[in-house]
């Protein structure tokens, strides 16, 4: 059975009928056509006739004649025969060329909500996007979290139980791959689908690219996402692995196509004391930990990055934006601020050892804002201590637990 997506939802709901272009993004297989497949089907509830809901998969073939914003533009307006409003779905609308004037046309001479979906975010970027500035508003769309895998399989009469968190930190959340059990062919499909992000969103846009040096360089991005970032180690990666030499400016066109294709997510550092962004030394996130995993023999749980990437993913979903922290003696792994007001965030797997936790909660001590302070991990027991709440990561995830923001 299909998942309701309640936290996307929410976001939409007040803009069905909204004067503004409804955009879903996010990286490919997340399960942006089935989200708009609930929106459709809540319209149709609320008593929207059928033939007043226009849908559109552009990388169908029952479509391939529409090429251009004039082939787009004549087809809808076939469509519609009165003036009563009508709900338009676009689905990987960056196929069509100059799409934004059909988009611009739509809404100026017609009775119409739309709803498109991109698998880039350059979608609404070019330099037509300006017909659209101010007439847009984005969702991105994540694979599952954690706590939408557990209802999925809920729903789905499958068995739950805490213990799967640790099948969600090795193979993520894309949603076609809880169809599979076995290990094998769950990572056979997250490698196919890894390689059709590359030949559809980035190398068929690119000319020129050596498509195997892009893809080992960007598994091994992925593979070490959450780590501090130096294009100097990935050129020597590629000289230690026989790869083609490449340049530290190919490093850095590699991973804005990579965020382009909403492969990875930047994080930018943030200077507590300062209170501002710093504009360099980013860190980088995997929009689903499965892809980590396609690189990566095997998990080290000692090793925090997996459960770091699971937290950004989820503090990402709730509408925080996240920075890692740097104090004058060190770093915070997360500053996650939302609404004007902040908390901070340790992330370590157990707290085993004094001295594992004297360094996690001791990484706060630099810090002088009085914002909440968090560290999370996998114990089940509470290690709360000197004003600075210990939470476990699975009642997190699952909302048992909550962030407080001040």
């Amino acid at each position: 059975m299909k998942l309701i997506r309640e936290n996307y939802l929410k976001q939409i709901r007040p803009y069905y009928d909204v004067d503004l272009i409804k955009v879903l993004t996010g990286i490919r297989r997340a399960g942006k056509s089935v989200l708009l497949g609930t929106i459709q089907e809540e319209l149709t509830a609320q008593g929207i006739p059928s033939h007043h809901i226009i849908y559109m998969n552009l990388e169908d073939l029952d479509y391939a004649f529409i090429e251009t914003a004039k082939d787009l533009h004549d087809e809808i307006k076939t469509k519609v025969t009165d003036h009563d409003k009508y709900y338009i779905f676009l689905d990987e609308i960056q196929h069509i060329n100059e799409f934004e004037k059909a988009l611009a046309s739509f809404r100026a001479t017609l009775n119409v909500s739309l709803f498109v979906t991109g698998s880039n975010s350059t979608l609404l970027s070019g330099e037509l996007a300006t017909l659209l500035t101010g007439r847009t508003v984005e969702f991105e769309i994540l694979p599952f979290s954690f706590s939408e895998m557990k209802d999925f399989l809920v729903l789905n009469g499958r068995e739950y139980n805490d213990e799967l968190f640790y099948n969600y930190l090795k193979w993520g959340g894309f949603p076609l791959r809880f169809e599979f059990t076995e290990e094998v062919s769950i990572r056979k499909y997250i490698d196919n689908l890894y390689d059709s992000i590359i030949n559809k969103d980035i190398i068929s846009k690119s000319n020129n690219m050596n498509r195997k040096s892009f893809r080992a360089i960007s598994l091994y991005i992925l593979a070490n996402a959450g780590k501090e970032f130096s294009a100097e180690n990935i050129m020597n990666y590629c000289k230690t692995n026989n790869y083609s030499s490449i340049s530290e400016r190919t490093v850095h066109n590699y991973i804005n196509k990579m965020q382009k294709a909403f492969l990875i997510h930047a994080v930018k550092r943030y200077h507590i004391s300062g209170k501002e962004a710093l504009k360099s030394r980013e860190k980088y996130y995997a929009t689903d930990i499965g892809l980590r995993t396609i690189n990566t023999n095997t998990i080290q749980l000692e090793d925090t990055f997996f459960l770091e990437n699971i937290i950004y993913n989820e503090l990402i979903l709730r509408g925080f934006t996240v920075f890692t922290g740097k104090t004058y003696k060190g770093e915070v792994d997360f500053v996650a601020i939302r609404n004007g007001k902040k908390c901070f965030i340790q992330v370590t797997y157990l707290l085993a050892s004094q001295t594992t936790i004297e360094r996690e909660f001791g990484a706060f001590k630099p810090i002088t804002d009085a914002s909440p302070k968090y560290v999370l991990s996998l114990d089940k027991t509470d290690f709360s201590r000197n004003g600075i709440a210990h939470i476990n990561i699975i009642d997190f995830l699952l909302h048992r637990s909550e962030l407080a923001l001040t």
